[in-house]
């Protein structure tokens, strides 16, 4: 029976991402892996302390009450992405390594200016979001471009013809977690 998981594109308008965009003109540059519909089994390489944006790694993000939470003007695209329960399964396997490991993470700056100059910075347990996302995909047997998980940026999601678009617009303004927001 095959499944959702939901990948997630956001600009919560940081200084860090606001050069970001400045430089691809994209969007989004932010890329997340979720579960469930609701978001609340997301995944992705980002700030570690909501309040430091210097101290990043492998997190487990919460809308409500983590680094989103600062950041109210977020905007975001959500996508839905068909895969088979085995699919699922390794995909969790694969995050079951990184969640185990997670203080031995950290976050692959030198791999984002990689990916200006297209060139793959690779370090062992370094990632960057879109990276991550692309890798737990492809260790998972889920190909959605031809390319290395660390040349892969949170535009190329958007490109995929694998993804179906689920939601666009602010993050606190997306159904479920409005409604979570406001039975909380």
């Amino acid at each position: 029976m095959d499944q959702t998981v939901y990948i997630l594109l956001s600009d919560t308008g940081t200084l860090f991402t606001k050069s970001i965009k400045k430089y691809t003109k994209a969007p989004y540059n932010h890329a997340s892996l979720a579960f469930d519909i609701e978001l609340r089994d997301m995944y992705s390489f980002g700030r570690k302390n909501p309040n430091n944006p210097l101290y990043g790694g492998f997190v487990k993000e919460d809308v409500l009450t983590g680094t989103y939470s600062k950041y109210p003007q977020t905007t975001c695209v959500i996508y839905g992405l068909l895969v088979t329960e085995r699919e699922v399964t390794k995909m969790k396997r694969v995050l079951e390594i990184f969640i185990k490991n997670k203080q031995k993470f950290l976050y692959n700056i030198l791999g984002v200016l990689g990916v200006s100059i297209n060139e793959p910075v690779e370090f062992s347990n370094s990632y960057f979001c879109s990276q991550f996302v692309a890798e737990v995909l492809e260790r998972s047997g889920i190909t959605l471009w031809n390319k290395l998980p660390a040349l892969i940026t949170p535009e190329d999601f958007r490109n995929s013809d694998r993804l179906n678009l689920v939601y666009e617009g602010r993050l606190l303004e997306y159904p479920p977690i409005k409604e979570r927001n406001t039975n909380q």
